[in-house]
């Protein structure tokens, strides 16, 4: 019988009362418990479930929920009577720093010491017992909006002291989406402020803490362990390419397949849905889908980018658009349904994000957004990866990204159409415009005589035109052709269309160029002797329906000249 699908439900207590729709994850609990390590971090692509696995460990070992067994019945941890007798019998510090964006440190240092005193607030009730004396209450009293960092550093610890005087047992400490602050502290410029913060909450919280039971942590990423975890040599982390809990965070085909069956879809969308939502791969495990989008196609009935539309995008996007020309280059490659070769550190450096490709690829497989197909162990016995777009929901959202670049202008649009009738005078004058509209966007950068470098922008540009126009062309820059390599060609996919090449160029007095227009004629001069339409006359393409045109740039100033 269908169940109610209850759309941001993070909470398991909640679907579990409501009796909604829910995939059976208990096990996780089973396997956590009995790998006994004593600090666990788990990263794994956001709306992947990680908050509703946090709130349903809480719930089965929580003495809040102590007598709550209803909660689990039916779910696979409830047919072992050991863990039955587990339930309700620890004391849990839950913290969710899921909602700490800030764009200044201070914000969020107050965030997080507000999360810390309503923990506070909450057990304040064990005061009561005779237990606790006067000394105890005051420091209870100093957990603060505006407390010291040396009573944060220590704050989780000594609570987890107090419930274990109170409850006769040590605390579980679990930490979800520890790594929310860390990714808007390095896109607002606070990194070496926060880093210092949360290492010294950590450290007290996970290392020095002989009243911890265990300590089990989320994330996307893993934040590189000399940032915050330099003094954490207790700690377990399993990263996406770990087999540990593969199956435990996100939907396997054949939980998606059984849901479908029980909310009545018909079968004949099951190839449909794997196209959108699959193509996820923990450890050895593949076939895992998206648990965000499925539940959200199962209760809207269609088909849409529902996980690559909620919040979570601005960091990858700002990596993508101010990236090297090298790093778009691989991009095109991507978005044209081909592989990339990379090597990966799981362990997320931030410092090295604006100057390492692999750096950025690394960020991008944690967090959902490319996929592994083929591991190489190179003869040192490190990995390189072959990487893809994980699935058609993640090419969607690329694409609605690049669109983005460009939609403070039409002029976009109106140079297209202008350079497919081969009209350079109105291209060159929406060339302008969007050049001037989107050049600092793109992070320019300069070149070694101070002058910008229109390398970013232009290869965005080409990636403008791979969305805009891949319906009726293969866009292809920077490959060989003839006796060279060019920037851009667009081939028609009906050889009846026109084909457009575009070579770009900087002024460069050191090639005797002493105006803009020397420069578009040297373009044009390198299409016409590397014979950069070789490719295209081989496909049957006249001659006279290959448009050329030689780009000059200078700062954000551009001339076209058409050959």
């Amino acid at each position: 019988m269908p169940k109610v699908i209850s759309i941001g439900a993070q909470y398991f207590s909640d679907l579990r009362e409501k009796d909604c729709f829910y995939v059976d994850k208990t096990y996780f609990i089973k396997e956590w418990w009995e790998k006994k390590d004593i600090v666990t971090l788990i990263t794994r692509p956001r709306r992947f479930g990680k908050t509703l696995n946090m709130s349903m460990t809480e719930c089965f070992f929580s003495v809040k929920y102590r007598d709550r067994g209803d909660l689990f019945e039916g779910l696979s941890i409830w047919e072992d009577e050991r863990y039955r007798a587990l339930q309700g019998t620890y004391p849990v510090i839950f913290l969710s720093f899921a909602g700490v964006k800030a764009v200044n440190y201070e914000t969020t240092r107050e965030s997080i010491n507000k999360l810390i005193v309503n923990l506070y607030d909450d057990y304040k009730y064990i005061l009561e017992d005779d237990r606790f004396d006067e000394k105890d209450r005051r420091i209870f009293d100093e957990i603060s909006m505006d407390m010291s960092d040396s009573t944060v550093y220590t704050s989780v610890n000594q609570l987890c002291k107090y419930l274990e005087l109170y409850y006769g047992r040590k605390c579980i400490v679990i930490i979800d989406e520890y790594d929310t602050p860390m990714q808007e502290a390095w896109i607002n410029g606070y990194w070496d402020e926060l880093t210092a913060y949360m290492r010294g909450l950590f450290n007290n919280t996970f290392k020095t803490n002989p009243y911890l039971e265990r300590g089990l942590m989320t994330g996307i990423t893993r934040v590189s362990k000399e940032s915050i975890f330099s003094d954490l040599n207790n700690l377990n982390v399993i990263t996406t390419t770990s087999d540990e809990y593969a199956d435990c965070f996100g939907f396997t085909e054949k939980e998606v397949f059984e849901a479908m069956n029980t909310q009545g879809i018909d079968p004949s969308e099951k190839e449909k849905v794997k196209t959108w939502y699959d193509g996820f791969t923990f450890g050895s495990i593949t076939d895992i889908y998206n648990p965000w989008s499925v539940t959200s196609y199962l209760d809207k009935r269609k088909f849409d980018t529902y996980w690559a539309n909620t919040s979570g995008n601005g960091l990858v996007g700002r990596l993508l658009k101010e990236s090297d020309r090298g790093i778009k280059i691989e991009f095109e490659k991507l978005l044209e349904g081909k592989s990339i070769e990379a090597r990966i550190d799981e362990q997320i450096v931030f410092d090295q994000l604006s100057g390492s490709k692999n750096a950025v690829w690394s960020l991008l497989l944690a967090s959902g957004y490319l996929k592994v197909t083929r591991a190489v162990f190179s003869s040192a016995g490190k990995p390189d990866y072959q990487l893809a777009l994980t699935n058609y929901e993640v090419k969607c959202m690329f694409e609605s990204m690049i669109e983005g670049w460009f939609s403070q202008t039409d002029d976009f649009g109106d140079f297209i159409s202008a350079m497919l009738r081969g009209d350079e005078y109105e291209m060159e004058r929406y060339m302008n415009q969007v050049a001037l509209n989107t050049f600092s966007s793109f992070d320019t950068g300069t070149s070694p005589s101070g002058e910008k470098h229109p390398e970013r922008f232009y290869h965005g540009f080409v990636l403008g035109l791979m969305v805009d126009k891949s319906r009726d062309y293969i866009i292809k820059s920077n490959r060989e052709s003839g006796y060279g390599r060019y920037d851009v060609v667009m081939e028609p996919k009906n050889t009846s269309n026109v084909a457009v090449i575009m070579e770009f160029k900087v002024r460069d007095e050191r090639r005797g160029e002493k105006t803009l227009s020397d420069t578009a004629e040297n373009a044009l001069s390198q299409i016409e002797d590397r014979k950069y339409d070789a490719d295209l006359i081989s496909r049957g393409i006249p001659a006279e329906r290959i448009y050329k045109y030689g780009f000059a740039f200078e700062g954000e100033t551009c001339l076209i000249k058409k050959g």
